[in-house]
Formats: structure tokens, sequence, C-alpha cells
């Protein structure tokens, strides 16, 4: 399942673990694409937290990490950024990403 969160619930959801989360928008044609792929793999791991952050809801996280274009992707590991994702990228693209922060 992918989570929905917010500015203020941001730090709270994404301190613990590796978070994978997608800031999105509801206008983005290649956030309609990226969407199914992360909601595929929520369901297939385990280890990997997933949320989503819809930009103009909540413009202030995303600006606070210089996010300039959507999708993009951040991969947090226990709080800390590890991977700045910008666009589309598929399933096994995604996979590889996520297994260097869960070995």
């Amino acid at each position: 399942m992918v989570k929905e969160i917010t500015d203020k619930s941001f730090a709270q959801e994404t301190d613990h673990g590796v978070v994978l989360t997608d800031f999105w928008a509801t206008w983005c044609g290649p956030c309609r694409m990226q969407s199914p792929v992360i909601e595929k793999l929520a369901e297939e791991l385990d280890d990997v937290k997933f949320t989503k952050m819809d930009v103009d809801a909540n413009p202030d996280t995303p600006k606070s990490f210089g996010i300039m274009a959507i999708p993009t992707l951040l991969v947090k590991k226990d709080g800390e950024v590890v991977e700045k994702i910008v666009g589309y990228h598929s399933k096994e693209q995604l996979q590889e990403t996520l297994a260097k922060y869960t070995a």
C-alpha cells in the first residue's frame, strides 16, 4: 500500500527504515505512469515503506528538497536522503535502486 502523506506528516512518516516517497500531481502525465509502478512495488516489497505526496497541496516539503520537476522519487534510509530520482523509472530500475538500501 502507498500511503498519502502531507507536509505535516512527512518527517514522522519517513524517519525510520527505507522509505520511497513519490512527489506527484494530478495534472502530471509521467506521474500517472509512475504511480502504478510504485503501487506494484509496494505490493511486492515488505522491507520498504511507500509514500506519496501531492506537490500542489503540499508545497513546503518539495521546496525544502529542491524538487523542481515531477515525478521525483526520494529514497530515505533512517531519515537521511540516499537517492533522488527524477522522471519516470521502470519497476526494474526502482527495484535495483531500492536493493542497495535493503540488503
